[in-house]
């Protein structure tokens, strides 16, 4: 069976591959209904792209990394046949420490071969907290992530940090085709698997949804098109990273179950067998993706591979 990046698995059999859903602070009279701009203590938030949802936020000396992968070993998963299930896990420290110096916390969102395999590596350079569910902490612990650092969650936590805060949020994987699928399901609770070698041993485990608030700004990070629109119910945030993907009309019901939001950004839109320090290669949902952002009045943003920009 082939996982195409697309939403689908390649073949008679289709399966999508995106997701995540989100709640938070929602009351009119709360601080999150003050224009940005206006919040007393607001900083600017430096917005940093590695590729898929790669991400790195920098404010006021504080790095929070999203399913930080860099390491982009070759999968085929945007050629036609799909990704080789039996691609062999890699992760190369030469090429994280070109990009990656410090952070305090990794937010991990699904257990996917593209979002967890340079996770243990950074963990151990960083000393960050890393956030993830059972299943995610399981195959981190597999693939020799630091167990000290491992914070287990499972949606509905409000975890301040110095500097910065995390709302966790149950969410779902995205799906696709006919049959309405994605690649690679199942959970690994328990005792911890053995080691991971391919990458149809990562498999997706439950997918989160994280609001972080740093600077004074509020961002909704969602790894994949899907999402859970009771979680999602009136969320008030002032940037949302919305995926391509998954169900027709997915982002146009997003921008609808939350409160309007004034900037979505574009992440998990590159095809990430291609090099990530070549400008990025569209595997085909950004004109989507910005057409729902535009119809919602919101402003649409592409950061390319490497580079930033500032809220």
């Amino acid at each position: 069976m082939a996982l195409s990046r697309r939403g689908m698995l390649a073949g008679a059999t289709a399966a999508a591959v995106g997701a995540a859903g989100a709640v938070g602070l929602r009351a009119a009279g709360s601080a999150d209904a003050v224009p940005t701009a206006e919040r007393p203590g607001r900083q600017p938030v430096e917005f940093t792209w590695w590729g898929n949802h790669a991400w790195q936020f920098r404010s006021g000396g504080k790095v929070v990394l999203t399913d930080p992968w860099l390491t982009r070993f070759r999968t085929g998963t945007y050629t036609a046949e799909g990704a080789d299930p039996k691609t062999k896990i890699i992760s190369k420290p030469s090429v994280i420490d070109r990009y990656v110096t410090t952070a305090d916390a990794i937010l991990v969102h699904h257990g996917h071969y593209d979002h967890l395999p340079d996770v243990p590596y950074i963990a151990r350079k960083t000393k960050a907290t890393v956030l993830g569910n059972e299943t995610h902490l399981n195959l981190l612990r597999a693939l020799r992530a630091p167990a000290d650092q491992l914070s287990q969650v499972t949606g509905g936590e409000y975890l301040p940090f110095e500097g910065f805060t995390i709302e966790v949020f149950r969410s779902l994987h995205s799906c696709g085709g006919t049959r309405h699928q994605f690649a690679y399901p199942g959970t690994r609770p328990g005792a911890v698997p053995p080691k991971p070698r391919t990458i149809d041993d990562l498999v997706e485990g439950g997918t989160l949804a994280y609001v972080i608030t740093i600077g004074g700004l509020r961002i909704l990070s969602l790894s994949t098109a899907g999402f859970d629109p009771v979680a999602l119910k009136d969320l008030q945030v002032d940037v949302v990273l919305a995926a391509p993907g998954g169900e027709p009309g997915v982002t146009d019901r997003l921008l609808q179950t939350i409160k309007p939001v004034k900037t979505v950004i574009a992440t998990h839109w590159d095809d990430f067998d291609q090099p990530l320090d070549k400008p990025a290669v569209d595997w085909g949902g950004l004109t989507k993706l910005r057409a729902s952002a535009t119809a919602a009045g919101s402003a649409f943003v592409v950061v390319d591979h490497l580079q930033s920009t500032t809220l």
